[in-house]
């Protein structure tokens, strides 16, 4: 029999419905329809809206600014270098070149390394076999078979820049760049079915949605790897619930338009794993070269396990500061890599027991960080900052990594020092509490002298802590600007101006007089009383004598035979452009930065040509193609002979002058150099391929009270004894003469020849061909001070006179004149000189100053320099 279903009856009871009943029924209907064709009206517009958003992103260009990498110099092996094969194969690891690499590949031997330069190489793609024996290259090899006295490897990576709003380091790598234990440690411990959804892992996130209401705190991270992906390359990190609406509509968006694979690629080159210095540290790429120092390709299981496990809390688990919680925490990344099947429980045990293998914190030392700022200021006013902004650049540089490291581990070692002797000078009272201390900051800068290519530079202590860069701060030079003085009579002796008198020539024994003198200038309205740092004058002294224990009052004097304004004069054509041509200019009172000052001894180290310091050798875009190439700029300042003399004089104060402590500290190197000391510490000094400057001052300009000898000079004279343990600084030369150069052997006390009469006070003295003295010490007929003349310091001339043959003049060598001022009119060398007024009978018993080294300023009444 047929069934009938009644409608509008109650089942369980068999009553029909009211009217009303059915009548709220069908508005509760409707009213659910309408709510619900609302929701997806709503949800069909922010689906499209996102929709175009993500479209107009992807439009745009790639998702991450463009990335910007810095590169280092290439370095250059040659034949007979202290080299072996397999470090040359850890170069080009480092660099990048692997089996697969687009840089290019190798070929490691017993006693050889083929290399093969790839399509993106800095070279050309042209190989080469290096064959080696003993750890010493023997021979290079071309691919075509011709011998090559050098060749030059791929430059090292030193840190990619991302252009955008924020300080981003990142390295871009490509999901085939990433070893499969990352992929599965990172899925392990954050999103385990990332492979499998569909960018929302609902039940995920109604546990943690349950979790946050029963706990009233949002602590559970629902989040799938697509969801943190859109959060932050669309969203700001603030907790709302609106933001999570608007996330959950993007990861629709990405998970349509790329595959799995991409998102993971986009996820590992954006997240987010610390901060270095001033700089975000984005992406496994370049956290990979922060923690570990190696590429990400290089990683092993328990390295990738802890960069997995720094995803939750960068700043907390950063292994850096909180070495045990981030070892935790890979350990229980590792934990649930067994539970996902991807290692086994004992691989992970294995993993475990593997310690913390940082790489040194020291970013000075693997990232140049004061470098890279000058590089990044440079290319933004070179080509622009739209440009850099918008292309991915490969930016080739000057400098060496090794030397580098070699330079930011003496700053540090040389520092602990410093900070010692500043501790010591803190006299605290009894019963009082030690006031604050103020530590010294410091840089170095390291340049070859014969390219002005920067090779090293340190701008500050920690960069961490202030990015302050040093190496361009102005501060006054004090005594290394002296060689510029006995560098001006030299070049003024050969031009054809009197000096001394040694007809007329100025060598390294021309008197010069070491007393307490009052120099007036600017036409008689100013004067300038210089002092020596240690009490008392010397009297008569040599030239050599007066630079090498740098006497403050015969330099000036000096100055003065010389002409002021032809000392400034060659100073600013050296690069020290704020030189001005008053008494204080010959000790160093007016400022200039640590690379101006590495810019300025090329003079000497390189023959009279002055060579402006450089640190940018090229920019190539993403196709390889020249942006822009820099070339050095060079210029003949002074004579070639006149830049050897005051090199000579110099070494003289590197053997037995203030700079003697760099011998007593183990540096035995053929060298030259000088002190400096005027509220800060100065030390300048090279080698035959090599300078270095180094200064130590207070931020707020306070005397440091310290000389450069004691501050400067050991990080200088450390520095140095790492560099020449280095293959390319190992071959240290003596300096070599230009044609009309004699070397003599000359007593001390005479200022004659040596002989066999006085065989112990030596010194060895460079002099133009023709002006060195003939008559030998045996001769000498000068009866010794007494007792009286000590006292008044007078009579007792170290030299007699006018023992020497009558001089040769030489010929001037016709280039750029050094006493030329911008306009190009010559000064007027012969104005009358300063009127200088000397110490009266009791002025030399009881007068005397202290400071041989110091300039000072309130002697002076003109206006500080500029």
């Amino acid at each position: 029999m047929p069934v009938k279903l009644k409608y509008g009856s109650n089942a369980r009871t068999g009553t029909k419905s009211s009217p009303l009943e059915s009548r709220l029924l069908r508005i509760a209907l409707l009213a659910l329809l309408a709510i619900l064709i609302v929701g997806c009206s709503v949800f069909a517009y922010f689906y499209y809206h996102y929709q175009h958003v993500v479209d107009d992103r992807i439009r745009s260009g790639p998702f991450f600014a463009s990335v910007s990498q810095i590169y280092a110099a290439p370095r250059e092996v040659r034949a007979g270098q202290k080299l072996s094969a397999a470090a040359i194969a850890a170069d080009l690891r480092q660099a990048g070149y692997n089996a697969n690499s687009q840089l290019g590949t190798y070929q490691l031997n017993a006693d050889n390394i083929f290399i093969k330069p790839g399509p993106e190489s800095y070279h050309n793609t042209d190989g080469a076999t290096i064959n080696t024996t003993g750890n010493v290259v023997q021979s290079i090899t071309a691919e075509n078979g011709v011998t090559l006295s050098a060749y030059e490897l791929e430059p090292q990576l030193i840190t990619a820049l991302s252009e955008d709003n924020n300080r981003t380091k990142r390295r871009l790598v490509s999901y085939n760049e990433i070893p499969p234990r990352m992929v599965q440690a990172v899925t392990a411990i954050e999103d385990r079915d990332f492979f499998n959804h569909g960018g929302i892992n609902y039940l995920r996130i109604a546990k943690c949605a349950f979790s946050d209401l029963v706990t009233h705190h949002r602590t559970c991270g629902g989040s799938t790897l697509t969801q943190q992906l859109a959060k932050n390359l669309f969203l700001s990190p603030e907790k709302r619930i609106k933001r999570k609406m608007i996330e959950i509509l993007i990861t629709f968006q990405l998970e349509n338009r790329f595959t799995k694979k991409q998102i993971f690629e986009m996820y590992a080159n954006e997240i987010n794993l610390g901060q270095r210095g001033s700089y975000a540290i984005n992406g496994f790429g370049e956290a990979a070269q922060t923690f570990f120092g190696k590429p990400l390709q290089q990683l092993d299981l328990a390295e990738c396990a802890l960069l997995a496990g720094t995803i939750q809390s960068p700043t907390r688990l950063n292994p850096y500061r909180h070495p045990e919680r981030a070892m935790s925490r890979r350990n229980v990344v590792l934990d649930s890599m067994v539970e996902t099947g991807a290692i086994t429980a004992s691989e992970a045990e294995r993993a475990k027991a593997e310690p913390l293998r940082l790489a040194p914190p020291n970013i000075d030392a693997s990232e140049a960080p004061y470098f890279v700022d000058l590089v990044h200021d440079q290319l933004v006013k070179r080509i622009g900052d739209q440009d850099l902004a918008h292309q991915s650049l490969r930016i080739y540089t000057s400098l060496d990594p090794e030397l580098q490291r070699a330079a930011s581990e003496a700053v540090e070692i040389g520092m602990k020092n410093v900070d010692e002797l500043v501790r010591k000078q803190q006299k605290t009272p009894k019963g009082e509490q030690p006031g604050p201390i103020t530590y010294p900051q410091v840089s170095l800068v390291a340049i070859n002298p014969h390219t002005g290519q920067i090779l090293a530079l340190v701008g500050g202590r920690n960069y961490g802590v202030s990015q302050l860069n040093h190496a361009v701060s102005e501060r006054p030079t004090g005594s290394i600007f002296k060689p510029f003085v006995y560098a001006a009579a030299y070049n003024s002796s050969l031009n054809g101006l009197s000096l001394g008198d040694n007809g007329g020539v100025f060598t390294a024994l021309t008197q010069l007089n070491d007393e307490e003198t009052t120099f007036t200038y600017d036409n008689g309205r100013q004067e300038y009383t210089p002092k020596n740092l240690i009490s008392g004058y010397r009297g008569d002294v040599t030239a050599a004598y007066a630079l090498a224990h740098s006497l403050n009052a015969a330099t000036v004097q000096l100055g003065q035979m010389v002409g002021f304004d032809n000392v400034a004069a060659l100073a600013r054509s050296s690069g020290i452009v704020n030189a001005r041509g008053t008494p204080s200019v010959a000790i160093g009172t007016y400022n200039a930065t640590p690379i101006e000052m590495a810019g300025a001894y090329t003079v000497f180290a390189n023959s009279g040509v002055h060579l402006n310091p450089w640190m940018l050798a090229s920019v190539r875009n993403a196709n390889g193609d020249v942006v822009s190439d820099f070339s050095p700029e060079a210029k003949q300042v002074m004579d070639p002979r006149a830049a050897y003399l005051t090199q000579s004089l110099l070494e003289g104060v590197m053997n037995y002058g203030t700079a003697a402590g760099v011998r007593g500290h183990g540096f035995t190197a053929p060298a030259a150099g000088k002190t400096g000391t005027s509220h800060d510490a100065w030390f300048a000094g090279y080698t035959s391929n090599l300078i270095c400057i180094v200064w130590v001052g207070n931020d707020d300009y306070t005397d440091i009270k310290m000389e450069g000898a004691h501050a400067a000079e050991p990080i200088w004279t450390e520095f140095m004894k790492r560099a020449i343990l280095l293959p390319q600084y190992s071959d240290v030369k003596p300096f070599s003469a230009p044609e009309g150069i004699t070397t003599a052997r000359i007593d001390k006390t005479s200022s004659l020849l040596a002989d066999s009469s006085c065989p112990s006070n030596i010194l060895y003295a460079a002099f133009l061909d023709g002006t060195a003295p003939t008559n030998t010490c045996s001769q000498m007929s000068e009866s010794p001070q007494n007792l009286i003349q000590k006292i008044l310091g007078i009579g007792g001339k170290s030299a007699p006179p006018d023992t020497t043959s009558p001089p040769n003049t030489p010929a001037p060598i016709v280039r750029v004149n050094p006493n030329t001022p911008p306009n190009g009119n010559a000064p007027d060398t012969t104005q009358p000189p300063a009127a200088s007024k000397k110490k009266n009978f009791f002025q030399k018993i009881f007068g005397g100053g202290k400071d041989k080294d110091k300039q000072q300023p309130q002697q002076q009444t003109s206006p500080p320099p500029q």
